[in-house]
């Protein structure tokens, strides 16, 4: 657990780094979701950074697109891309653009970007492992403000229907999306009853405390014959002080003296 939280820590650090750089990106939401990222590609995943696209790999699918620099920060820790690459993020030239792209990273298994489709390509996913006789799971981390698109709730009703028990859908559920408060722009509560309606096996926790995600996954694996959502309460922007909870930060780059309040914080 120490390494994990050891781990997430060096994430988080590099996203700050990466957007400070770029004077570009979306802080709140990568730092919020960073812990369900170290855990999935820490523990739980089967993923061979020597072979990205083995036939038999979990895949990940990064509905919420816009955290990518989790995602990069991610896969560097992990040995995909070289951690030097990171500070590319943005640049023109890198492969790292501010969404995620399959084609040119490796380790990325759906450009995202477009709020809403993840979960539908998720379940395309995981009814071609149904059909193929393969023992994949797949992974999908939603925003909550992105769960207010129509498509995901389609996708939901799709995944019960053919119970799709090697789906877990994951809400990054931290309360704000760009312009506020979900439950002020369009509210979606009660998520956990609205996924349990379509026929979910839910699970709620900590989404920052890795020892509950990781059990969420194990109780997901357990889950047979319907999906689960794990609906994940996290912190928009944890770890950095002034970041935390606040709307702001979804979208804008620390200056110069916040980046090193930040990183100081992070050490």
């Amino acid at each position: 657990m120490e390494d994990l939280q050891k781990r997430a820590l060096n994430i988080r650090k590099s996203v700050i780094e990466m957007i400070y750089t770029a004077a570009s990106g979306h802080p709140g939401g990568a730092l919020s979701c960073t812990d369900i990222l170290t855990a999935l590609y820490f523990s739980e995943m089967n993923v061979d950074i020597k072979n990205p696209k083995d036939e038999n790999r979990d895949r990940l699918v990064l509905s919420k697109g816009h955290a990518s620099a989790a995602l990069y920060a991610t896969l560097a820790e992990k040995g995909f891309i070289p951690k030097e690459d990171l500070l590319g993020f943005r640049n023109i030239n890198s492969i790292l653009q501010g969404h995620p792209d399959m084609k040119k990273i490796p380790g990325v298994d759906m450009s995202t970007g477009s709020l809403g489709q993840g979960l539908s390509i998720a379940n395309g996913m995981a009814l071609a492992g149904k059909m193929d006789k393969k023992d994949y799971r797949v992974y999908c981390i939603m925003g909550d403000g992105e769960i207010e698109e129509g498509q995901i709730w389609e996708a939901a009703m799709t995944a019960s229907h053919y119970k799709l028990d090697n789906l877990c859908a994951i809400v990054d559920n931290n309360n704000l999306q760009i312009d506020g408060k979900i439950t002020e722009v369009m509210n979606p509560t009660p998520i956990d009853e609205k996924f349990k309606s379509f026929g979910f096996n839910v699970i709620n926790i900590n989404g920052n405390e890795i020892d509950e995600i990781l059990n969420a996954f194990q109780k997901a694996r357990n889950a047979k014959g319907r999906p689960t959502a794990i609906i994940a309460q996290t912190v928009k922007g944890r770890g950095v002080s002034f970041m935390e909870n606040q709307a702001g930060w979804h979208g804008k780059a620390p200056s110069k003296e916040e980046y090193e309040t930040a990183i100081q914080e992070l050490s």
